[in-house]
Order: structure tokens, then C-alpha cells, then sequence
């Protein structure tokens, strides 16, 4: 059984599209990232990185011991490579899926989390014009990459559906979030309009809809709580150590 430690962010729902799309059986572990309980010392002790997602596999392939994995794309390779689906395995095409899993974990989901971040940010915390801008034009760029990939593909990595389709969703689906035009970039919009129409991915997505939180709703107490806990961490000592700095 695969236990998910997961609360419904574009990096939760990669892994349970994956889950829904390979019929996976699977338990969800709510992580209520608003709360902080990815500080906790139980998770800690799964995930050093006090992020979410983390996966167990109480059953793991050859038997042994229970496998933790944290990285939502470590966690659908491993996931990918368990079932036997969704990640071919000629050099070729394993790593034409690889470079593009890769690539979202390293450009799309961090760039256009800074773009989310600095655009939310309220006049309080001073002015943001610079950085917006910066991540927004880095926000269109990764959209151009994409549709350029998807101009000569059907799917991201090749012509066939894959983890790295997976890993992408949840991301390019949020696109008027992200400040930007589906019609400039249709090979993008062809390729949403294909993959949201498959019952795995809808499955996937729909997990945890009750878990969400909109940070809109909270009052000027509760976003300022909201800052302090998940803006601007600094270094976690480890148990009985302390830093200086």
C-alpha cells in the first residue's frame, strides 16, 4: 500500500494523477501545509526537506522494509518504474521523459512559484515591480518552451503520454493564474485540452478538493500568521543542535 503525505498543490496532484492514472491503490495522509504540520518531527523524520509530497510503500517490489520517497518527481519515477507504466524504458525514450520531468521540477514549478509569490505579495512588504516582472516574463518564457516542445509532439516528452505530461499538468492548467494567454501559445492549449480530458487525470485532480484553503479568505491576522510560517525559513537545527547564525 502506498501511503501519500499530501495536501492538494500542483506537487500533490502530479502524484495522484499518477496514482489514479496506473490504479494504484493508495491511502492519503493529509498535510496540512497552512497549519505547518510538515514541521512536525514525524515528518521530518520522512522528509529532512519539510515539504509535501512524501510518499511510503509499506510493500515495496522484492519485499524488505518499507520505502519512503519525498520529491514529487523522485515519487512518480519510483511510482512509474513500480507499476511498469507511464515511463518507457529504452535509453532513448526513458531519458527524452526524464530531461522533461527535470525540467519541471528545476524551471516551471520554481519560477512560476516565484511568480505566485511576489505577485501575491501586498504593498506592505514594499515594492515588487522588479520581481514580478522578472517572473513574469521567465513565467511566459517556460510557456513558450513548452509549446515549442508540444509543436513537434503530441505529448511533452514524445508521442507518447508519460509521467512528464503528469508532472506538467498541474502546473500549465493554472494558466490565467500565471498571468498568461493560451492563445499565443496553442500547441499548449491542444495538449490541456487532450490530457484534462483523460478520467485519470480528472480523478487525480478532484483528490483532496475538500482540503482547500483559499488564502483570500483568510483575515489580516490569519495572513500574517500565514507569512511567518511559510515566508522567509531559515535553517532547521537538527535534534539538540543549535545554530549560531
Amino acid at each position: 500500500m502506498i501511503d501519500l503525505y499530501f495536501w492538494p498543490t500542483p506537487n500533490g496532484k502530479k502524484v495522484t494523477i499518477l496514482l489514479e492514472e496506473a490504479s494504484i491503490p493508495y491511502r492519503i495522509k493529509p498535510l496540512n501545509i497552512v497549519k505547518g504540520e510538515q514541521f512536525d518531527e514525524s515528518y521530518l523524520a520522512l522528509n529532512p526537506n519539510h515539504r509535501m509530497p512524501t510518499m511510503v510503500d509499506s510493500d515495496p517490489s522484492g519485499g524488505g522494509a518499507a520505502i519512503s520517497v519525498f520529491e514529487s518527481g523522485a515519487i512518480l519515477m519510483y511510482l512509474a518504474e513500480k507499476s511498469g507504466q507511464f515511463w518507457p524504458q529504452s535509453t532513448d525514450k526513458k531519458y527524452a521523459v526524464v530531461q522533461w520531468l527535470i525540467w519541471q521540477m528545476a524551471n516551471m514549478g520554481p519560477k512560476i512559484g516565484e511568480y505566485n509569490h511576489f505577485n501575491r505579495l501586498g504593498s506592505e512588504q514594499g515594492d515588487q515591480s522588479y520581481a514580478i516582472r522578472r517572473f513574469d516574463d521567465e513565467a511566459n518564457r517556460l510557456y513558450g518552451v513548452l509549446n515549442y516542445a508540444l509543436h513537434k509532439h503530441e505529448f511533452v516528452a514524445g508521442a507518447e503520454y508519460s509521467i512528464a505530461d503528469m508532472s506538467v499538468i498541474p502546473w500549465a492548467m493554472n494558466w490565467k493564474a500565471h498571468g498568461q494567454d493560451l492563445d499565443v501559445f496553442p500547441h499548449v492549449k491542444r495538449w490541456l485540452e487532450l490530457v484534462l480530458s483523460r478520467p485519470g487525470v480528472q480523478r487525480g485532480l478532484d483528490v483532496g478538493k475538500e482540503l482547500t484553503v483559499d488564502p483570500n479568505t483568510f483575515t489580516p491576522e490569519e495572513k500574517e500568521r500565514f507569512r511567518r510560517l511559510l515566508f522567509n525559513q531559515r535553517a532547521i537545527p537538527v535534534p539538540g543542535g543549535e545554530f549560531d547564525a
